[in-house]
C-alpha cells in the first residue's frame, strides 16, 4: 500500500496505525466476553465499555451457564467475579477444563497471596480488586487483546 505521506511523520504513523487496527477487528466474526454476574451492576458498567467496540457482552448467572456459554458460543475471554465462590478459584478451574487457553481476569473485594498463587496456577491474565476501576479493566482487556489477538479494540 502506497501513502501518500512521507514516512516516520504524524499522519504517515497515523495512517499505519489506522490500517492495522482495520486489519485487527477484521480477524474476529464476532468479539464476545463472557462475564459472571455479580451482586452490583456489572453488566451496566461493562456495556458502557464494549458496546461502542461493537463488543458482545454475555452474562453468565452460574458455573454451569458458563459451562454452556464455553460450548456452544466462541468466547474471545471471560472476567469473572470470584467472591461468590470459595478460595480456590473454582470457577477457573471449570474454564481450564472447557477452555484451557482462554484468557481470565479475576476480580475479588479481597484478594490474598494465596488467591494470587491459585490464579497464577491456574494461569489467569490478571487479577483485579473491587471495586474495580473501569479505565483499569478497560487497560487490562487493552493488553490482553494486543497480546492474545493483536488486536488494539480496546485501545480506540
Amino acid at each position: 500500500m502506497q501513502l501518500a505521506f512521507p514516512p516516520n511523520t504524524y499522519w504517515h504513523k497515523l495512517c499505519i496505525s489506522l490500517v492495522a487496527m482495520v486489519a485487527d477487528l477484521r480477524q474476529f466474526a464476532d468479539i464476545n466476553v463472557l462475564a459472571s454476574q455479580a451482586d452490583w451492576d456489572w453488566p451496566g458498567a461493562l456495556r458502557d465499555i464494549f458496546q461502542p467496540r461493537g463488543v458482545n457482552l454475555l452474562v453468565a448467572e452460574s458455573t454451569n451457564d458458563i459451562v454452556n456459554v464455553l460450548r456452544h458460543r466462541q468466547i474471545s475471554t471471560t472476567i469473572v467475579d470470584t467472591d461468590c465462590e470459595q478460595a480456590d478459584l473454582w470457577t477457573l478451574k471449570i474454564i481450564r477444563m472447557e477452555q484451557p487457553l482462554m484468557p481470565c481476569i479475576l476480580l475479588a473485594s479481597r484478594v490474598t497471596g494465596a488467591m494470587l498463587e491459585k490464579a497464577l496456577q491456574l494461569d489467569a491474565f490478571s487479577v483485579m480488586t473491587k471495586p474495580v476501576d473501569m479505565n483499569i479493566l478497560k487497560d487490562q482487556l487493552n493488553r490482553l487483546f494486543v497480546k492474545r489477538y493483536g488486536s488494539h479494540i480496546f485501545s480506540i
